[in-house]
């Protein structure tokens, strides 16, 4: 069965006020048995820390965020400035994963520089594979765009065949793909997956009176009402149908579950997490 973590990002607060020990120690204690780190600094200090939570509490450190790139958006290490600093803490923390959590907007924006960046993927993607160490590739729905009928996603893979996934099936939802088509066509690539839920919200009362009104403005307002009426959700909140996507995913080779959760709307993510991990427990995991 694949490990059940989080994905850090949700507690970087947290760690920032409180330190990364205590914030290890209290997702142990909700009954997650692995973490993923991204957007909190790998200095000494938060180092040493997950490695007292892999000595201490038996937490297993997933995988590490990266950036291919130093840039202006890369919160943590980059790869071609830091790859020995990045291998070094990987093998400190028996870390075998390494992931970038999106291609930079301006790669997004035409085939040949998606293929560029892609390629620049690859090239690192084989340095870490030398050094015992898988490099994956993070999803999101503008993923799923199309350059000429392929896929963003599928371009990746084209150029990047050393480079796994971890799929968001969130973000494949939201991109209008099944999530079981996904899982389905990179089976054996899906290293690790994003649990996060998707919740759709009633339309608030007052869209009623914007739509009645007749007044083009307002039916402006409803429309924007009804168009971003989406929301992250607690796993178990919204409705992905995760006793029929977690075992597909295990199918497809994941390793890793790590829920995440964007946007908490004003909860404590701790709550969240609580809430996450009761629903996941209740359906066997």
């Amino acid at each position: 069965m694949a490990v059940l973590g989080v994905q850090m990002m949700m507690v970087k607060q947290q760690v920032s006020e409180q330190g990364m020990f205590p914030v290890l120690r209290q997702l142990r204690d909700l009954g997650y048995d692995a973490v993923e780190v991204s957007q909190i600094p790998m200095d000494e200090a938060n180092t040493a820390d997950l490695e007292k939570g892999v000595t201490e509490l038996g937490l297993d450190v997933g995988a590490l965020s990266v950036a291919l790139k130093r840039n202006a958006f890369a919160t943590g290490d980059s790869l071609d400035t830091d790859f020995d600093k990045i291998v070094a803490d990987c093998r400190r923390l028996g870390t075998r994963y390494v992931r970038i959590g999106m291609m930079p907007y301006e790669a997004m924006a035409s085939k040949d520089a998606c293929e560029a960046w892609a390629a620049e993927c690859e090239e690192q993607a084989r340095r870490l594979a030398g050094e015992g160490i898988a490099l994956l590739y993070h999803n999101h729905h503008v993923d799923l765009a199309q350059f000429d009928g392929e896929r963003i996603f599928d371009l990746v893979r084209r150029v990047a065949a050393t480079v796994a996934f971890e799929v968001d099936l969130f973000w494949v939802q939201r991109g209008g793909m099944a999530p079981r088509d996904m899982l389905r066509q990179y089976s054996g690539v899906c290293k690790t997956i994003h649990v996060k839920d998707f919740r759709v919200l009633p339309l608030p009362p007052e869209a009623v009176d914007l739509i009645a009104s007749g007044n083009p403005e307002d039916r402006a307002k409803f429309m924007t009402l009804f168009n971003t009426n989406v929301q992250f959700a607690e796993v178990g909140q919204g409705n992905m149908n995760w006793p029929d996507l977690l075992p597909a995913a295990e199918l497809a080779g994941a390793e890793y579950f790590f829920v995440e959760q964007d946007d908490q709307y004003g909860r404590d993510p701790m709550d969240c997490l609580r809430d996450s991990r009761e629903y996941l427990r209740s359906i066997g995991y």
